[in-house]
């Protein structure tokens, strides 16, 4: 059901060489690109018409409008089940817990006396949130990408879902739900590379967006890849991944549960168990089958997830070696289930998030943890973060010298400036004094041109 790779019996291989001999799914971006290239174009010119087209084509639904009317926003909330909206506002409610406390302040540092540089952070003044369609519902990820733009201050938040055969073309009622929950009365019934390209060139019923945000396929990472520059964009996001890091004290049931919970998301969805316990790798094996077999996806998702090429149980000879396949691996989820969680975790350097000991398991921070689950898949997470409310915000330096503070260092920007031969960087400088002036103030010779 999984295989398992042994790296035991000597040294690890560095950098490189052992990133290639972890398990990783096949997510081939630029091959993509070309697909969503003509879509994207198409949306461009014909707008509107294309996104319907092409929701057609994909969906399977013929819409009159992109846009999602406010009634039925407002009907889905009020259809809406009430044990499932209690766990959304109660997801909701830690999410901006989380989130607050993430605003950045703005922050004046004193250079010189009269030279002062303010670092102030501005939020994007409109955004597109994306929430995938396809194998399951998200109302999560709304709340995901929502809540740290609405922190952030963002003024202008637009979701976009694809339209739903079965809710007449709508996007699934409990995505509508959830924005009615968040205030959010911008929806539009498009998925796939046409909603990116929706967001970017803008239509006749949608404004463009500075900054797309969210999760999706292949050919949504396709799309924003190739339009990136015209927008902002937060990641390109892969199929899902979870690694596990454990030791002997492990529970093989917690472990089994954890990897079939990432498996179910999608036959491309990595399952990692990373352990120097042979007892424990053999454990997980054997109570990996009774699990999978109560589960409910089970051929179409989680038994060829696990039996893909992007998941196994990796054996290290300790901890040590544990550690270091685990930063290379770079999860976009990883458990620590190990003797002395914490610091264990402490010393981890590469992942979207993780996740201490027993009681936190990477379900908690999908739904109701305060983090945020949109993260860095494919071995991104050595470089890139999750989505926070900094995905949101631009940092501004604000430069304030006085007269004076300008003269004191005028020379050192002369100087430079020659060095680099760019004499009119200099010349804008000694445009500002009288002749001879800077030489008196700075106590030495500034060179004329």
């Amino acid at each position: 059901m999984i295989s398992r790779i042994d790296l035991r019996g000597g040294a690890l291989p560095e950098g490189g060489d052992l990133r290639d001999l972890l398990p990783r799914a096949e997510f081939d971006v630029e091959a993509a690109l070309e697909t969503v290239r003509p879509i994207c174009e198409d949306v461009r010119h014909r707008g509107s018409a294309a996104v319907i087209e092409w929701g057609e084509k994909f969906d399977g639904v013929r819409i009159d409008s992109i846009r999602v009317p406010a009634s039925a926003i407002a009907e889905a909330l009020e259809r809406l089940d009430p044990a499932v909206r209690a766990a959304l506002e109660e997801s909701i409610r830690r999410a901006r817990l989380v989130h607050h406390e993430q605003r950045r302040t703005t922050h004046t540092t004193q250079v010189v006396p009269g030279g002062t540089v303010t670092e102030k952070w501005v939020p994007v003044q409109r955004v597109g949130l994306y929430v995938p369609g396809g194998r399951s519902v998200y109302p999560s990820s709304v709340v995901m990408n929502v809540v740290p733009a609405q922190e952030a201050g963002v003024e202008g938040v637009a979701v976009a879902s694809p339209p739903q055969k079965e809710f007449r073309g709508l996007p699934h009622p409990t995505i509508l739900a959830a924005c009615a929950l968040l205030g959010v009365d911008e929806v539009y019934a498009a998925g796939g590379a046409q909603a990116i390209a929706m967001f970017a060139y803008g239509t006749a019923e949608c404004l463009p967006v500075n900054l797309v945000t969210g999760p999706g396929n292949i050919y949504v990472a396709a799309a924003k890849r190739l339009l990136k520059g015209r927008i902002g964009i937060d990641a390109e996001a892969g199929p899902t991944e979870i690694a596990i890091l454990a030791d002997s004290t492990a529970d093989a049931v917690h472990i089994a549960a954890d990897l079939i919970s990432q498996a179910e998301h999608d036959p491309m969805a990595a399952a990692v168990l990373v352990t120097d316990s042979e007892e424990l790798a053999a454990a997980t094996e054997a109570e990996l089958k009774p699990q999978v077999a109560a589960s409910k996806h089970i051929t179409d998702r989680i038994e060829p997830a696990l039996a893909g090429r992007q998941s196994a149980i990796v054996l290290v000879n300790d901890l040590e070696d544990g550690l270091k396949v685990v930063d290379a691996y770079a999860a976009e989820h990883l458990e620590i289930q190990t003797a002395d969680a914490a610091a264990v975790a402490d010393r981890v350097r590469n992942a979207g998030a993780i996740f201490v000991g027993p009681w936190a398991p990477v379900s908690l921070g999908d739904y109701c943890a305060g983090s945020n689950h949109v993260l860095p898949t494919g071995g991104c997470a050595c470089h890139s973060s999750g989505l926070s409310v900094q995905s949101f915000l631009r940092g501004i330096h604000i430069v304030d010298y006085t007269r004076d503070a300008l003269a004191e260092v005028a020379h050192h920007v002369v100087t430079l400036a020659e060095a680099e031969d760019l004499p009119a960087h200099g010349a804008a400088i000694k445009a500002r004094f009288a002749e001879g002036e800077l030489d008196e103030l700075s106590g030495r010779k500034v060179p004329q041109q």
